[in-house]
């Protein structure tokens, strides 16, 4: 089966991005393509997949699969990279709405510069209810919280922004944050697994973000991530609502709205190829 897919990155974070309306394929067989064609040695490589199909409350409808083949709730950058493509190439205008699972969300396409385009995105409000991560405590809240992981106890905080999210302050990246943050990803307290972000305050305005991404691991640079980990420190009292995030590829920029609660995502993204993939199932 011949899948078209386009190929955009987000500050080194990949994403195929495929037209259902291009591809006669159905919504089981999805997983397992998102898992061949994500494959770096024997598929095109890439984080996800964003399948886009039509919706009726919005200019599409946005599907997130990360590259093991599992479901995802939400990608600040695999939404950006989505509604980027449909400016592009169906006409869609720098200002749409895209639906995901948890939300319908307003994107806006920015300037041209040399490396793509600066895209902006809406979040929604984050959740800081443990019910709502989720993540199994009898506390309300986890906000800079001691939790338990094995023997190794961290403060965390923990919060939806459409997505699970734990973050942890650190001092500096000299530790295996990599195996870390798989062994927090698939700890029994998330029962839908997290995405775990270690941030560094570098003043109130910067931090640094060393991204684990559940589903895809260390992928350069998560929009959602980016977004979890100046709410947790704001809610910790430790940077300001807007704030410049600093990965290893880039940065991106974060502005927790003080008017509607609404978290704001705003970065470069990037063409990078359109392809057709041989997909054998």
């Amino acid at each position: 089966m011949k899948i078209l897919f386009h190929k955009y990155h987000a500050l080194g974070n990949s994403f195929l991005v495929v037209m259902r309306s291009e591809n006669r394929i159905t919504a089981q067989r999805l997983p397992d393509l998102a898992q061949a064609i994500c494959d770096p040695s024997s598929g095109v490589g890439g984080d996800g997949v964003a399948f886009l199909t039509a919706s009726r409350k919005a200019q599409a409808k946005v599907d997130i699969y990360n590259a093991d083949g599992s479901w995802a709730e939400k990608s600040g950058n695999g939404l950006r990279i989505s509604a980027l493509h449909l400016a592009l190439h169906h006409d869609a205008g720098r200002k749409m709405v895209m639906e995901t699972s948890t939300s319908l969300d307003e994107v806006r396409i920015g300037k041209r510069v040399d490396t793509g385009y600066f895209v902006s995105c809406d979040l929604g409000v984050p959740q800081f209810q443990t019910s709502a991560v989720p993540v199994r405590s009898e506390q309300e809240f986890l906000i800079n919280s001691p939790l338990n992981f094995g023997p190794v106890e961290l403060p965390v905080t923990c919060l939806a922004v459409g997505n699970p999210h734990t973050v942890i302050v650190v001092n500096d990246f000299d530790f295996e944050w990599q195996e870390l943050g798989a062994e927090i990803e698939t700890a029994d307290v998330f029962p839908n697994g997290t995405n775990v972000e270690f941030v560094r305050p570098v003043n109130r305005s910067k931090i640094r973000v060393a991204d684990w991404e559940r589903g895809a691991g260390a992928t350069g640079s998560s929009g959602t991530g980016a977004a979890a980990a100046v709410c947790a420190l704001v809610m910790m009292g430790l940077v300001n609502r807007q704030c410049e995030v600093v990965f290893e590829t880039g940065s991106l920029t974060v502005n927790w709205r003080d008017d509607t609660n609404v978290v704001e995502l705003t970065g470069p993204v990037q063409f990078v190829m359109d392809g057709e993939y041989d997909f054998r199932s």
